[in-house]
């Protein structure tokens, strides 16, 4: 049995090895953000064409649907997506209460308020039954998360949606490339929001995003949204008339060119982490005590980040350890082995601070405009999910991370060999609380 590296033994993945970079830039990249800068169309609002809408062109085809529009970041498409649908002060729009912050912050920028539902406890994606008990006469919309890759429960979110005259929002943030039931995501509600922030999937140099829709007149709306709500034609002079309320979240032509440079490899990235990371957790589902994550037989996983849960019981742990403890206990014991486990989430959206205190924009703005109750705050599969889990992120999406993750699946094994090691730590120091430095270490 080997020594672990935290009691001063020799660590499974050395440090030489530690190093995988995502995205992967490559000579292609840098050869189209330089074509970008060559060919002077560093703007989007131009009379010609440019990396901005061959990218909407190609990641439209690449979705299945009508229309593609380019913004600035992920969170400036789902706040355009609902200001396309009409979403606006005094509404009311369900979100799953474990997301990234974006989720809930875009319908406050709308005035509207952010509903929030409990998840499922295996696919951390909002629970059609939460939503369906959330709905209230200022209901106007539904936004599911596919969280960490993988596809909501769509079909029972848009059932409950013609039910009630709702629209339907796709946070498809992490999702990029995931299928449910034969569709891609970006083509499952009213409207869709894609981000290429450099972390993603489909990265680009930074930030960026991408709204898909098949509804011609929301696409239009974007589009003036985007730019002061100016018209903008091909082949005319622009005549800075806004025509509607706008902003200024342009997608910029460098950043489209990188990302139309990683789009070429996409699809090969794809095949290669859909070969690596089942792999992983194939060996890690072995392990007593802990879940991992895994695709649907009807919807696929884009495996943007990898969350696993850990149960002290079914580990073998002593009555007495929490899951909080024990997830801390592993964090320490396998970051020592050269495993770059984070919380990620520190809690869920109802406890971030911007909701429960409510300012909004002053005098408690959207909530004051539709007279909303106080919320309730018991969300117990969120909750428990922030307790017991921990996430890997980045290393599994380079295509070459295969042997890394090998190793990464070594170190579990010999962590597990020590589990009275875990059960030691676990017991006597308890998970340290909310904001610490322990928690707030990124992967």
């Amino acid at each position: 049995m080997s020594k672990l590296a935290v009691l001063g033994g020799a660590p499974t993945v050395p440090r030489e090895l530690r190093k995988v970079e995502w995205p992967v830039i490559t000579d292609d990249d840098r050869a189209a953000v330089l074509q970008v800068l060559d060919s002077g169309q560093l703007v989007s609002n131009s009379d010609q064409e440019t990396t901005v809408s061959v990218l909407e062109r190609r990641w439209a085809e690449q979705v299945g649907v009508a229309h593609c529009v380019g913004v600035s970041n992920g969170t400036t498409a789902l706040s355009l997506s609902l200001a396309a649908l009409g979403i606006g002060p005094g509404d009311e729009v369900i979100v799953p209460a474990l997301s990234f912050i974006a989720s809930g912050l875009a319908p406050v920028h709308q005035m509207a308020v952010p509903v929030f539902a409990d998840i499922d406890p295996v696919t951390f994606t909002i629970d059609p039954g939460e939503v369906a008990a959330r709905i209230t006469p200022r209901t106007a919309a539904i936004m599911p998360v596919h969280l960490h890759g993988l596809p909501a429960e769509m079909d029972a979110i848009n059932d409950i949606a013609r039910r009630h005259g709702l629209a339907v929002i796709e946070d498809a943030a992490q999702a990029h490339g995931a299928t449910y039931n034969g569709r891609r995501v970006g083509s499952l509600g009213d409207v869709a929001a894609f981000s290429l922030q450099v972390t993603k999937n489909l990265p680009t140099c930074g930030e960026g995003g991408l709204v898909t829709t098949g509804d011609a007149g929301a696409a239009e709306r974007v589009r003036l949204a985007r730019q002061f709500g100016e018209v903008i034609e091909p082949g005319k002079a622009r005549d800075y008339v806004s025509y509607s309320l706008g902003w200024n979240s342009k997608l910029n032509p460098v950043q489209a060119g990188f990302a139309l440079a990683q789009l070429d490899r996409f699809e090969r990235y794809e095949a290669r982490r859909q070969a690596n990371v089942p792999k992983l957790l194939d060996r890690l589902r072995r392990l007593p005590g802990i879940q991992v994550p895994s695709a649907l037989p009807h919807a696929s996983h884009a495996w943007h980040i990898l969350r696993f849960r850990f149960d002290p019981a079914a580990a073998g742990l002593p009555a007495g350890v929490t899951a909080p403890a024990m997830r801390s206990a592993l964090r320490r014991v396998l970051r020592a082995e050269g495993v770059p486990l984070s919380q990620y989430q520190l809690m869920g959206l109802p406890e971030q601070k911007v909701f429960v205190d409510r300012t909004g924009f002053g005098r408690g703005y959207p909530w004051t405009v539709a007279s909303a109750a106080p919320e309730p705050r018991d969300y117990p599969v969120t909750r428990a999910v922030v307790d017991d889990s921990l996430t890997l992120q980045k290393r599994h999406l380079n295509p070459d991370a295969g042997p890394l993750l090998e190793r990464y699946a070594d170190a579990f094994e010999k962590v597990w060999e020590h589990l009275d090691v875990i059960a030691r730590m676990a017991g006597s120091v308890e998970a340290p609380p909310a904001g610490s430095s322990e928690r707030r270490e990124a992967a």
